[in-house]
This record gives structure tokens, C-alpha cells and sequence, in this order.
């Protein structure tokens, strides 16, 4: 790996032993990934988009805000084999990606993150807005699948700024413009601020507005419009893992932030480490695009329902079927 070809150069031959054994490590964690959790996380995001997109009419305000999570996980998962198949997660690399490549990957990496991120921020907020005012369809379904299409207008918008500093690292400083620009942690401290720190006190807002309404016994309690009670575990599940998983990844770019500029990490006894520890968070990152589709399958009760007329009407596509016979004689009478 390249950390430690360059961590050879200044240290010691114990340090080097510990810079290849780290690298071993994570080389065997970005298989075990690739093998296991990559395709796991494709299979279920295609399952839940496919299976939520057949049945619009039962979705509700959550699916909408899983479904938009679930594509975004789509977009990791085209994503992570690009990067765990190369030279900086395995020692058994497939290909070396250029710079154009590996910015392309960057910007899908970032809009993801931030969709997934502000989707879960999203859907605790119109949770309580659906707890507090429950006939009011503030948080309905047409609306949140318009919020969802300003998340991903806002994502690429907001990774445009990161972009021009992420550019302007990785080309020629003849160029006057960029020359100025050339501080790739100032791109990270606009990622950490925008895609972590802003949702996080925003999730925390909700879930005490949430935590607030539960303690309070009104009557609208036992309003029939409200949503179904697995739909609080489901939440309460999906932002704990939300944010366990991408919060290692955002405390790296907090450090690079703050000790990049100095030189620290670039001293050659932490650089491995760091890198080590990078990437480890990074794969933690990934993972999201499987564990949240695995939990929704598992938590949300309505979804083996909705998976089984799907594949009643799949297998009653070329014929007519018995069910829906039924329902035609009843909408004739």
C-alpha cells in the first residue's frame, strides 16, 4: 500500500511490520464487504424501492424517506467496489483509478451521504409534526416526495462548493484561480459542518419534540390517522444506526480539519494509523447502504404484505387471477 511505502522511507523496520499488518487487515475487511455486505445491500435496496414502488398506494410518509435512502444506497453501493478494489483498501488490488475517477467517486460518495444523512433528520421531523398534528398532512405523502426531490437538489448543490476545493487540489497550481483553493480541508470542514453537525442537532431537536409529545396524554392519542407504533422503533433504530455508522467517517474529517493543516497527520509515525482508521470508517460508512434496508425489512410489518402482492401479481401477470377476479365482480355489482 502506499501509506507504507511511504512510512518505510523514515521509520523503523518494527513500524513498517505494524504499517503492513494493518494494511493486511483491512484488506481482508474490504473482501469480507465486498463479498458479504455488498451484495446483501443491493438485493435489499432494490427490494425495497421495487417493492414500495409497486404499492404507492399504501405507501406512507416513512417508505417515502426509506425509499429515497434506499436509492442513495444504491448509489454507495455503485461506489464502494470502485474504491475497495483498489490500491488504498486491498493489497490485492484490481485497478489505479486517476484523479478525474476518484473526484467522480468522491462527489457520488458526498450526495450520498448527505441524502442519507438529511433524509433520516427529515423523517424524525415530520414524525413529530405527524405525532403533534396528525390531520393537518403537513407530512404527507405528496409532500414528502417532494422534500425528498429537494434532499437530492440540495445534496449535489451543497458537495459543489467541497468540489471546487476537491478540484482544485488535484490539478496544476498554474492556474491562479485554483491556486488559492488548493486546501482540501477546507472542503472537509464543509462536509463535516453540512452533512453532520447541522443534522445531528437537528435529530436531537426532534427526537426531545418527540420524547415531549409521548409523555403528554391527549385525546388525539388515540386518533386513528396517526402512524402505526412500530413506526417509533423504526426511527429511534434507523437514526442510532445512521448515525453510529458515519460518525467514525465524519470524526476523520473533523481530525484532518483540524490537525491536516499543521502537518501532524503527515508525520510519519501517525500517518498509517490515520489512514488505517480512514478507511476502517469509511467501510462503517458503507455499510449503511446494507443495514438500513436489512432493518427496515425486518422492523417494518407491512412490508412482507406488500412483498407478497407483488409477487401474486408477478405471477399472475400472464393469466388472470383468482383474487382479482373477485375484485372485478365486486366493483361490477
Amino acid at each position: 500500500m502506499w501509506i507504507c511505502m511511504r512510512y518505510n522511507e523514515t521509520d523503523t523496520v518494527v513500524d513498517s511490520q505494524l504499517c503492513h499488518d494493518l494494511g493486511l487487515i483491512l484488506s481482508v475487511l474490504s473482501l469480507i464487504y465486498l463479498l458479504v455486505c455488498f451484495p446483501l445491500g443491493v438485493c435489499y435496496n432494490v427490494l425495497l424501492v421495487v417493492v414500495n414502488l409497486s404499492n404507492k398506494v399504501s405507501m406512507t410518509m416513512p417508505d417515502v424517506y426509506f425509499v429515497n435512502m434506499a436509492i442513495a444506497g444504491l448509489v454507495l453501493n455503485l461506489v464502494a467496489p470502485v474504491e475497495l478494489l483498489g490500491s488504498t483498501f486491498t493489497r490485492w488490488h484490481v485497478w489505479e483509478y486517476n484523479d478525474e475517477v476518484h473526484i467522480t467517486l468522491l462527489i457520488l460518495f458526498n450526495v450520498s451521504s448527505l441524502v442519507i444523512m438529511y433524509s433520516t433528520t427529515l423523517l424524525s421531523l415530520d414524525y413529530y409534526i405527524e405525532r403533534a398534528l396528525p390531520r393537518t398532512y403537513m407530512s404527507s405523502v405528496y409532500n414528502t416526495k417532494h422534500v425528498c426531490g429537494f434532499i437530492w437538489g440540495g445534496a449535489v448543490l451543497t458537495s459543489f462548493s467541497s468540489l471546487l476545493f476537491y478540484v482544485c487540489n488535484h490539478i496544476s497550481t498554474k492556474m491562479v484561480e485554483c491556486s488559492k483553493m488548493q486546501n482540501k480541508e477546507a472542503a472537509d470542514a464543509i462536509m463535516m459542518f453540512i452533512g453532520y453537525a447541522v443534522p445531528a442537532v437537528a435529530v436531537l431537536y426532534a427526537f426531545v419534540l418527540i420524547l415531549r409529545i409521548r409523555k403528554e396524554s391527549t385525546p388525539l392519542d388515540q386518533d386513528s390517522a396517526r402512524l402505526d407504533p412500530s413506526i417509533h422503533r423504526l426511527l429511534l433504530a434507523s437514526v442510532c444506526v445512521q448515525f453510529v455508522l458515519w460518525t467514525p467517517y465524519y470524526m476523520t474529517l473533523l481530525v484532518h480539519t483540524i490537525a491536516g493543516a499543521p502537518g501532524y497527520i503527515n508525520n510519519g509515525h501517525y500517518l498509517p494509523t490515520y489512514n488505517f482508521v480512514r478507511c476502517v470508517s469509511k467501510l462503517l460508512a458503507f455499510s449503511s447502504s446494507f443495514a438500513m434496508p436489512l432493518m427496515y425489512r425486518q422492523m417494518n410489518k407491512n412490508f412482507s404484505g406488500k412483498l407478497q402482492r407483488l409477487l401474486r401479481r408477478l405471477h399472475c401477470r400472464d393469466r388472470s387471477c383468482p383474487h382479482e377476479r373477485s375484485a372485478v365482480q365486486q366493483v361490477v355489482t
